[in-house]
């Protein structure tokens, strides 16, 4: 069937954008390369972890792939989904987040996965879920609005209605609550998407995996050689910690990972090797530090038709 589920494909997608992603790292980084770390999971499945450190532009890439399954779905999975509550599952996807040693560069993470629920006596339930965000410490806006015409360019095929849909998601869900905070500037989110059949739900997410490095190498290019020092590095260094929040307070990757007995190494590979928090923080009002704040209001970043 034409429409069918195939988890195969997916899964040999997923291994192929892995691998695809890691040579753009390496030739982008030009100084360090992925060590492998595979591993298994007593209940089933395992995954491959690629870690990349101390490169000329990375401090830490991960690129983290998960084949898992389990006899019962846990609470996190289920809050919206009580149907298949206790089900069978399979799950499959790639995450990355990468680290850049200068702070002239962003953050960035993405993601794109599958979950498959067997209920027993009915159909599978699926669906696909991912998204790319941007995290920078010192922006400039013709990088904000690359970034989000490339979002917008991977959703173009689907609709007029798909990217600002998914920009809004991303606004809302990379939030810092207890913060009041966006994480980042944002760029598209989705999950649940399993309305268009099988083909369609799996083409577009290929195609998010296929432009995230389109969005992001542009950037890197543009920024490694600007200058920093000490004051800059301790700025991200404390933005990162906002980073850390978000993922261990908020992010329901990391929970669901954690609930299902997940290998918390590579779950937690999107936290920083370093960070640090100061209490009562303030910026230089003025400063190029205190610009941050105003590149975090959500806003429509192609409103002038870029």
């Amino acid at each position: 069937m034409p429409n069918a589920l195939d988890t195969g494909e997916v899964l040999a997608y997923l291994r192929e954008l892995q691998d695809s992603l890691c040579a753009d790292v390496e030739a982008l980084d030009g100084k360090a390369r992925f060590a492998r770390d595979p591993w298994k999971r007593r209940e089933g499945g395992g995954g491959e972890t690629r870690m990349l450190r101390d490169g000329a532009v990375f401090e830490q890439a991960g690129i983290g792939l998960s084949h898992v399954a389990g006899a019962a779905l846990p609470a996190s999975a289920t809050a919206r989904r009580p149907e298949i509550a206790g089900a069978p599952w399979e799950a499959m996807g790639l995450s990355l987040v990468f680290h850049p040693l200068t702070p002239m560069v962003p953050t960035t993470h993405m993601n794109v996965r599958c979950f498959v629920a067997r209920p027993a006596g009915r159909d599978p339930v699926w669906w696909f879920g991912g998204g790319f965000d941007l995290t920078p410490y010192y922006p400039h806006h013709e990088d904000c609005v690359h970034w989000h015409r490339t979002a917008r360019d991977a959703c173009a095929p689907y609709g007029a209605e798909v990217h600002p849909r998914y920009k809004q998601w991303c606004d809302e869900y990379f939030f810092l609550k207890h913060r009041d905070e966006a994480r980042g500037i944002g760029g598209i989110f989705f999950d649940d998407l399993s309305e268009w059949g099988f083909e369609r739900c799996f083409a577009f997410t290929r195609g998010v995996g296929h432009r995230f490095m389109a969005a992001y190498r542009p950037i890197v290019e543009r920024r490694r050689d600007e200058r920093w020092g000490e004051r800059e590095r301790a700025f991200q260094l404390y933005r990162r910690g906002r980073y850390v929040e978000f993922n261990l307070v908020w992010d329901r990757g990391t929970l669901f990972g954690l609930q299902s007995g997940g290998r918390t190494e590579s779950i937690l590979m999107s936290l920083p090797p370093l960070v640090r928090w100061e209490y009562g923080h303030r910026v230089e009002p003025g400063s190029r530090e205190a610009a941050l704040a105003g590149f975090l209001e959500p806003r429509d970043w192609l409103a002038d038709g870029a």
